[in-house]
């Protein structure tokens, strides 16, 4: 790898600034000063900038609880955005695994690997999610049991041409119920509760897959994931 290009992979530095931190002599390969951005450096070697060793930022995954008021894009709008509450190296580099809209919280996946995301999100996986929605409305006895059925047949949504996979419904308490589905479709939990006549007013994400979110975390913290969790999937 070019140093220039190890320098801005390693740093907060753009191509541009690693040329001038080089050109004014404040970095070291191997412990001698080296000006020329071309150098190829690799992992035997020792390369340092105003004294302080470097290394490349290796592939990221994280567990964010992402709190209320929160956005998972890339680009900067209204709202804060999920990556600015990662306080890690290149963090702008991290991607949502999939998204949760600005009012739902809960379970966040975060990473700059792009195949460990895919496998992830990838439809032909069905990879299980599991909400938890409050309700605007009470559901009677006989509608909820009437919801149950309907979700484990499959909705049809506004606008979809096909109708929802089987979904796992279960009643907590007369307003508030775990929702189990296997796909990703736009604003989908909130769709198929208003498909029924009702409207969900508060809505959290409680796992992906096999991953649940760590309870220790409070909204807005986040952790990296382990070995054995990034091995799940």
């Amino acid at each position: 790898m070019r140093l220039d290009r190890f320098l801005s992979e390693s740093t907060e530095l753009t191509r541009g600034l690693a040329k001038r931190a080089l050109s004014r002599g404040e970095v070291t390969v191997n412990g001698e000063p080296e000006k020329k951005g071309a150098r190829h450096v690799g992992d035997e070697d020792r390369v340092t900038w105003n004294g302080m060793p470097l290394a490349l930022v290796g592939l990221r995954h994280i567990m964010l609880h992402k709190p209320v008021g929160v956005e998972c894009t890339a680009r900067r709008g209204l709202y804060p955005r999920a990556v600015d509450l990662v306080e890690a190296p290149k963090a702008e580099r991290l991607q949502p695994v999939g998204r949760l809209d600005v009012e739902t919280t809960g379970l966040l996946l975060l990473t700059d690997d792009g195949q460990w995301s895919h496998r992830v999100t990838s439809p032909k996986r069905a990879c299980a999610k599991v909400y938890v929605a409050t309700l605007a409305r009470p559901l009677a006895e006989e509608e909820a049991e009437r919801a149950v059925a309907a979700f484990a047949e499959g909705l049809w949504l506004e606008g979809e041409e096909a109708v929802t996979r089987p979904a796992e419904l279960e009643l907590l308490d007369a307003r508030q119920a775990r929702l189990t589905i296997t796909e990703g479709r736009y604003h989908q939990v909130r769709r198929m509760f208003a498909a029924i006549g009702n409207h969900v007013e508060a809505l959290h994400r409680e796992s992906v897959g096999p991953l649940r979110l760590d309870p220790t975390l409070a909204p807005g913290e986040w952790r990296e994931l382990t070995e054995g969790e990034v091995a799940l999937f």
